[in-house]
């Protein structure tokens, strides 16, 4: 077990890297803003008293690109058995955009720089000064801070030292999370975990095992995903790996698969195709599933019978990994056994440590995004 509510299962087992849980201890202890967001003690940049008022509405939008929204999406899909309240997310420009205006939408306008090209236009298009806005943006002279001034409306600090792929249990994630009707709070489990060795040491193992893929150019990490519900939390990681690793000639492309879906299309690959991924399982027992009709079953798969849907999932979940066992083809895998904030924080802190880790393990910055900036400067020059 990596905690109460989560069933792990390793790479493989091999000998413990002493120099890597070290790296591991020396970040637990640093000053590092991104490290104490993931504590009780970090200090949000917004008070619950004062955003209640906005408790009332139903529909919110939530307007942001990358970081800014798809940590926001993760939770509101993972946990939407819990919430009662609609979101909409624009994170992406189209050149055809349906408005409805009959709906009376909060708008949550998210830019850590204030000026995202994007997330100016998509306010454009979709915020009017007359609506309910919050603005949650860098404390320092920007587009969207200038225009949220404009529009007197409500404005949340983004903390200028985490970035928006990190930024999930800041106030980035966690404002959007109060007003789903969730407690912040219980999302902050890095105070317990950094107790539970077999939780530090599932880390330094996997770091210290993917290191080993990256040496034998096994670039590939991809995601076997039998939640639906978690599609974003890996559109989520997605970012997180492939933007904070992928510098100086190396780096990890992480691929979402979402299964039983693309057993009919790209596991014939996975199995019999070229060996430079390494595979990561993931799988949420769900306690309420659709039964199937006996009556509708033909004899010929009576095994069906009496089956509902998740055992059907985790049945083939479970093939899957014999096959892949059977082939020697490298797996670990998530048995998620609670779907509750405490677990989702535990999944969040898992992945940002690991991919800091194996950032220092790289001799990379894991926080920075040099490349992607020159896109933004050329995108700029050319509109200019």
């Amino acid at each position: 077990m990596l905690t109460k509510n989560i069933k792990f299962k390793l790479f493989r087992k091999k000998k413990f890297n002493k120099n890597l849980k070290k790296k591991l201890i020396n970040l637990l202890n640093e000053e590092n803003f991104v490290i104490k967001s993931l504590k009780k003690e970090y200090s949000n940049s917004f008070n619950k008293k004062k955003i209640s008022k906005f408790k009332s509405f139903i529909n919110y939008r939530v307007i942001g690109m990358g970081g800014s929204s798809l940590g926001t999406q993760a939770i509101y899909d993972f946990l939407g058995n819990k919430i009662k309240k609609n979101f909409k997310f624009i994170d992406n420009l189209q050149s055809y955009i349906k408005k409805n205006k009959k709906k009376k939408y909060l708008n949550l306008i998210v830019s850590k720089s204030g000026n995202t090209i994007e997330t100016i236009v998509n306010t454009n298009v979709f915020v009017q000064k007359k609506n309910k806005n919050i603005f949650i943006t860098e404390n320092k002279k920007n587009y969207l801070n200038i225009l949220a001034k404009k529009f007197k409306s409500e404005i949340i600090h983004h903390n200028n030292f985490i970035g928006g792929r990190y930024s999930v249990l800041s106030e980035v994630g966690m404002l959007p999370a109060e007003l789903m009707g969730l407690n912040s709070q219980k999302f902050k489990q890095l105070n317990n975990l950094v107790k539970n060795k077999n939780y530090l040491n599932a880390l330094v193992n996997n770091v210290d095992q993917i290191m080993y893929f990256i040496k034998r150019k096994q670039f590939n990490s991809v995601i076997i995903n039998y939640d639906e519900k978690s599609t974003n939390l890996f559109n989520w990681y997605q970012q997180l790996v492939a933007e904070s690793l992928g510098k100086k000639g190396v780096g990890i492309l992480p691929i979402v698969s979402n299964m039983p879906k693309d057993n009919h299309s790209v596991m014939q690959l996975y199995l019999d195709g070229f060996k430079n991924n390494f595979f990561t399982f993931f799988y949420v027992k769900e306690k309420k599933s659709p039964k199937i009709n006996n009556s509708q079953i033909l004899q010929m798969q009576s095994y069906l019978k009496n089956k509902n849907i998740d055992q059907i999932i985790y049945s083939q979940k479970i093939a899957t990994e014999n096959v892949f066992k059977n082939k020697k083809i490298p797996f670990r895998s998530f048995e998620i056994l609670q779907r509750d904030e405490k677990t989702l924080g535990e999944l969040f802190t898992f992945f940002i440590l690991e991919t800091i880790l194996l950032g220092r393990a790289l001799k990379i910055n894991p926080f920075d995004q040099p490349a992607v900036e020159l896109i933004k400067t050329e995108t700029k020059k050319i509109l200019t």
